[in-house]
């Protein structure tokens, strides 16, 4: 069910509210401009704390190595974990267009359903790549001057972009166009 948006979208409709548009994020591993700093401060957090857990593991001095293990985990989550959880998100996320709304399915766990008015929706911002996919945010996130810099910490912890976006959708000027021309029309 997961795997198929419009249905996903559709399943939220009201009565006489009609869809225009669904698709879902880009699916499986995939790197983010942030990542350039990210991974390899990654490699040097987890590959010292590797080391200093094994040097500290033969030696009576120095901490326990239960001490360290933790930082370890967190490293390896950094070098690894992060990329498996944004997989998973981008995996259950539907976005949708409607005639009168944008709607946005996701949750790893849980589903969790956002919900804005077209009328309503102020704020429009397109971030678009060279091959025409592109990320699409919405209210204060589109507004935000600092998504840049607050999308890479949201990254590292596969949380995605603050605020409500279309992340890493094809054609996604395209859907811009889209949502203009709706909120023209409702």
């Amino acid at each position: 069910m997961w795997r198929d948006p419009e249905s996903q979208i559709a399943s939220e409709l009201s009565q006489g509210e009609r869809l225009l548009w669904a698709a879902m994020p880009r699916q499986g591993v995939l790197f983010h401009a942030f990542d350039v700093f990210l991974i390899p401060f990654s490699l040097i957090w987890t590959g010292g704390l590797a080391f200093a857990l094994i040097s500290t593991s033969s030696s009576r001095h120095g901490p326990p190595p239960f001490i360290l293990a933790p930082f370890v985990l967190v490293g390896l989550y950094m070098l690894f974990g992060r990329f498996i959880i944004d997989a998973m998100r981008r995996d259950r996320t539907s976005y949708g267009v409607s005639d009168q709304r944008v709607i946005i399915i996701s949750g790893v766990f849980s589903r969790r359903v956002e919900s804005l008015n077209l009328r309503t929706l102020s704020d429009l911002s397109l971030r678009e790549k060279r091959d025409g996919t592109g990320t699409i945010s919405f209210g204060s996130a589109a507004a935000s001057s600092w998504l840049w810099w607050s999308s890479g910490y949201a990254f590292w912890s596969g949380a995605g972009y603050p605020g409500p976006v279309f992340e890493m959708i094809d054609n996604a000027k395209e859907v811009y166009d889209l949502i203009r021309t709706a909120q023209q029309g409702s």
